[in-house]
């Protein structure tokens, strides 16, 4: 090394000294895609999934959770699934995991058991899916003998999804941190299954609303288990979904450690209670997630 190459680099990384931890993180953290659940605009997606796909890009969206894949036509969004991925690569974007019907497995024989997932991961592969996530638990199973049955379905479901080389999740709501028995469903969840099998898509709205424990404690119980999440706002009053950034949730304080948690991609999501349309509401989120939230990931 030269000496004028070594009083560049030299200057290069005293300057970087000179910069406050807390703007060094805001931007470091892009190695993730900036995520939506396509749920979120549902009405637009029923009229127009390409051109709804195109806006969303244009506000820094490029990577999507789908829903609604339908297992009789195997087709997201009227196309079939090899029709969506090659509109998701012409403009180059992608899925890396989708919401499926699993909820009405929970009476399912074995065979028909076998048969839906079966129709769930020939979709997901086409798409080029990661995951394949159990979005809900239904309202009748909310019971300590209902989370005896999830926990035996996610296990089935997770050793089929596995063979098949992808992953299964389950996706959290309040209820999952009522107690059922002598523990939560969360724990249940988390206890119950198999590590190796069963992942957990973690709702930060949903663990604030619930108020039992904290993104970050949660995390520390079950490190690795959490490679995807859901970021979303709680309204100050209503407790409703509300944009990011309009909310009560501080996302810079509550945020779990990534590589903690084993994070693989996130997702913004809002269900409803829009200011305006879903599509202004994601517009305005995306803007307020990279300017204040995005570097903390």
């Amino acid at each position: 090394m030269n000496r004028n190459t070594f009083l560049k680099q030299s200057s290069a990384l005293a300057a970087l000294a000179l910069i406050p931890s807390s703007c060094v993180a805001s931007f470091s953290n892009t190695s993730f895609p900036i995520g939506l659940q396509l749920y979120t605009v549902r009405d637009f997606m029923a009229k127009d999934p390409v051109g709804t796909l195109k806006k969303l890009k244009a506000m820094g969206y490029s990577d999507f959770e789908s829903y609604g894949f339908d297992t009789v036509n195997k087709t997201y969004y009227g196309y079939s699934a090899n029709e969506f991925k090659t509109i998701l690569e012409d403009l180059e974007l992608s899925t890396y995991t989708g919401h499926y019907g699993l909820p009405g497995l929970m009476e399912a024989s074995e065979t028909d058991l076998k048969n839906y997932v079966d129709a769930c991961i020939e979709g997901a592969k086409a798409l080029g899916d990661h995951y394949i996530t159990w979005p809900k638990l239904g309202d009748a199973y909310h019971t300590l003998e209902g989370y005896t049955l999830l926990v035996q379905k996610l296990n089935a479901i997770g050793a089929q999804v596995s063979a098949a080389g992808l992953k299964l999740a389950y996706h959290n709501f309040g209820y999952d941190f009522n107690t059922y028995g002598d523990k939560t469903g969360m724990d249940w969840v988390l206890e119950e299954t198999d590590p190796d099998l069963v992942k957990i898509e973690v709702d930060f709205y949903w663990v604030m609303h619930a108020g039992v424990i904290s993104p970050k404690a949660l995390i520390e119980k079950a490190p690795g288990r959490f490679p995807l999440w859901h970021i979303k706002d709680m309204d100050k009053v209503t407790r409703d979904y509300t944009e990011l950034g309009n909310g009560s949730i501080d996302y810079t304080k509550v945020l779990p450690n990534a590589k903690t948690a084993g994070l693989e991609r996130y997702y913004i999501e809002q269900g409803g209670n829009f200011a305006v349309n879903s599509m202004k509401s994601v517009a305005e989120s995306a803007s307020y997630f990279k300017k204040h939230i995005q570097g903390f990931i």
